[in-house]
């Protein structure tokens, strides 16, 4: 078909339909290879069209053309943006050129940039020139960098308001930890002020950090009246507070709510390109060299509330965690367990985790409550070597062995078992897990000293009940309810080696 296609094109029959069809045809990279064969390297029936008088002819010559990336008619698409007069076909002539090394062009976009922002932009153009503008701040940057800002935190002392989001179930254990009295408890989260922002940033519970802006608790109205409210608001103050640096500041914009994802997009190019308007260009939106995060949480009643993320915080807390498999505990929720369990947890004990992954478990038992000596057991040779990958970079002596626990024999006893428990797959049935549990609980007994601890994060509690009436030695002293819909709990047992 393409070969009639281009005969068409050729013959000046059906130009916009055909074109269309080729788009949509090398949109397979077999079927872009198979139209260079064709036209054998030479291009120039789609360069001639980007003079036709019907705009979305050259509209779509030009998007053939990105798509074959063929060097030389990068100046023929340069030279066709520049005469371009139709708004809506300027940013297509822009996708094709990014298609290509167009570092000679910057100056060029560079003043294409400039002119559109003196510009008095109309209704009528108001979306064409807006898409043309965030294409070109997009190219820009692709060669251009920005500076990142550092962050330093308010130097001021002054109380900043916070938002930690945590573990929906367990936000008290997060609540404990921060320095200040006054502490609200939210849905999934805790909502406070601190001039100790350095300390909050080492508690190792909380998930996401977020910042109320200032002054906005929640706003109402068309995506550009929410730009325009965010854009005049003392967000620029406030950010500027927070870093070493002056605006600009690149952000992206997150929208969580009930909206439609087909409505998502257009929405959210509204909404930003106000913003970047009335914050007089303090506020640049990229689509990758972002460094703050606009999240707008859409309620109940039709608002949206604002907040921030900022990607200038670096975050320490896991950075020792780079090696992970897909069945691997996040470690906040490590974190989180040994924090649940810290009255449980004894300090310079001999912990063994006979399930160990990459060794978050023990990175977190060790981070929560100082130990002596750790030991950790995984049948997976890639785990092991994961963990071991992992503890290095955060400077621990455990002791990691690629053996079934079950094989496992040790001289002396330990005062701690920390694992995340195995469960069901593809691979372990309902039955296999329960023989699993049942070969755990008495294998663990001739491990542990009289009094020791297990620590079991598991979505098994029948199964726990079950070996505890079996083994009478257990006793379950706490349950921690981590995640209900997926029955997910951290189980505190005592060993009583007596009984």
């Amino acid at each position: 078909m393409m070969r009639e296609w281009i005969e068409e094109i050729q013959s000046g029959r059906q130009i916009r339909q055909n074109l269309i069809s080729l788009r949509r045809e090398i949109q397979e990279e077999k079927q872009k290879r198979a139209l260079a064969y064709l036209l054998e390297g030479e291009y120039g029936i789609f360069v001639d069209l980007l003079k036709h008088e019907d705009a979305k002819v050259r509209k779509n010559a030009a998007l053939i053309l990105g798509e074959m990336e063929c060097e030389e008619v990068l100046p023929d698409l340069v030279e066709a943006y520049e005469r371009e007069e139709t708004l809506f076909v300027r940013s297509d002539f822009l996708k094709a050129i990014r298609c290509y090394e167009y570092d000679s062009c910057l100056p060029m976009l560079k003043e294409r940039k400039r002119q559109i922002e003196q510009m008095d932009i109309t209704q009528q153009e108001s979306k064409h020139l807006r898409e043309e503008l965030s294409l070109l701040q997009n190219m820009i940057l692709q060669y251009e960098k920005p500076k990142k800002h550092l962050f330093t935190g308010d130097q001021s002392k002054r109380p900043v308001e916070v938002i930690l989001l945590t573990n929906r179930c367990q936000r008290e254990a997060t609540r404990r930890q921060i320095p200040e009295e006054k502490v609200a408890m939210l849905a999934g989260g805790v909502r406070f002020s601190t001039d100790q922002l350095d300390q909050i940033l080492k508690i190792r519970t909380w998930r996401e950090m977020l910042f109320p802006i200032p002054g906005l608790q929640a706003v109402e109205g068309t995506p550009e009246q929410i730009g325009k409210m965010i854009g005049t608001s003392k967000i620029t103050s406030f950010v500027q507070g927070l870093h070493e640096g002056k605006p600009p500041f690149y952000f992206r914009v997150e929208l969580r709510g009930k909206m439609p994802i087909e409505k998502k997009g257009s929405w959210i190019r509204k909404m930003a390109a106000e913003l970047e308007e009335s914050s007089g260009r303090n506020w640049i939106n990229s689509s990758q060299e972002y460094e703050i995060e606009i999240r707008l949480i859409q309620t109940k009643e039709e608002k949206y509330v604002p907040l921030l993320k900022l990607y200038t915080i670096e975050d320490e807390r896991f950075s020792y965690r780079r090696e992970y498999l897909p069945t691997s505990i996040a470690p906040v929720n490590a974190a989180l367990l040994m924090e649940l369990a810290k009255e449980y947890l004894k300090e310079d004990a001999q912990i063994l985790d006979p399930f160990c992954g990459v060794g978050t478990m023990l990175i977190e038992r060790n981070a929560c409550v100082k130990a002596r000596t750790m030991y950790g057991l995984d049948i997976l040779e890639e785990a092991v070597e994961k963990a071991r990958e992992n503890t290095k970079r955060a400077e621990l002596p455990i002791h990691y062995i690629n053996r079934n626990f079950f094989d496992f024999e040790h001289e002396y006893l330990f005062d701690e078992i920390v694992t995340n428990f195995p469960g069901q797959n593809k691979n372990r049935d309902e039955e296999q897990i329960g023989e699993l549990y049942r070969k755990f609980f008495e294998k663990a007994m001739t491990h542990l000293k009289d009094g020791g601890i297990v620590l079991l994060y598991s979505s098994e509690k029948a199964w726990i009940q079950r070996n505890c009436r079996r083994y009478p030695q257990y006793r379950i002293c706490r349950e921690y309810v981590i995640n209900e819909k997926e029955n997910q709990s951290l189980f505190v047992l005592q060993v009583n080696q007596k009984r």
